[in-house]
């Protein structure tokens, strides 16, 4: 069993800013699949169920807000009894510019909230990371970068990650994280010279 994880604040408030990039993967994810998120208050979580190669897989986008993500994450993988290994993690990276993906499993919050919050409520942070950039402001607070709208330009490269990680998705299940990673380099570099 796996959980995939998507990092981002509830409300339509939130909805098209650059730190709910997890939330907006998530849906388009499950929308690919022709799942439905349901509300789990339980879990203080929305939860969509998919079954893939015989395997049961959720879907899991926190209520909790960012900073407090591992307070949804955590109870459902301790109750499913699934390990930090078995979990996948989409968020926005102020590191990586708009347009890049890293893929990694394991390593530090990097300042990231929401895995400091899932560092604190999981045994050990071997979880696999789906690292997507929004890029970094170049001076001042970052708070209203990561809370600020997406521009037009930045939803059409969201567009083109998105479409290149969809490709991809099975391989990063699979853990086959290289192959996953070459595949998206591939894809990228043909939208370029489209």
């Amino acid at each position: 069993m796996q959980l995939i994880v998507g990092l981002g604040n509830p409300g339509p408030k939130y909805e098209n800013t650059r730190h709910n990039i997890g939330f907006r993967f998530l849906d388009l994810l499950a929308e690919s699949r022709g799942l439905r998120f349901d509300a789990a208050p339980r879990f203080r979580a929305d939860i969509a169920t998919w079954k893939h190669a015989g395997d049961k897989v959720l879907l899991v986008k926190p209520q909790t807000f960012m900073n407090n993500s591992g307070e949804a994450v955590g109870p459902l993988a301790r109750y499913y009894d699934i390990a930090p290994g078995q979990i996948i993690v989409v968020y926005d990276d102020l590191d990586l510019p708009s347009g890049k993906i890293r893929l990694k499993k394991g390593g530090g919050h990097g300042g990231h909230n929401g895995l400091k919050s899932l560092n604190r409520h999981l045994p050990d942070a071997g979880y696999v990371r789906v690292k997507i950039g929004i890029g970094r402001p170049d001076h001042g607070d970052i708070t209203p970068w990561v809370l600020g709208r997406t521009s037009e330009a930045e939803r059409a490269t969201e567009a083109i990650i998105f479409d290149a990680l969809l490709g991809a998705w099975e391989r990063i299940m699979d853990g086959d994280l290289a192959k996953a990673a070459n595949h998206i380099h591939l894809k990228l570099q043909a939208s370029a010279k489209e």
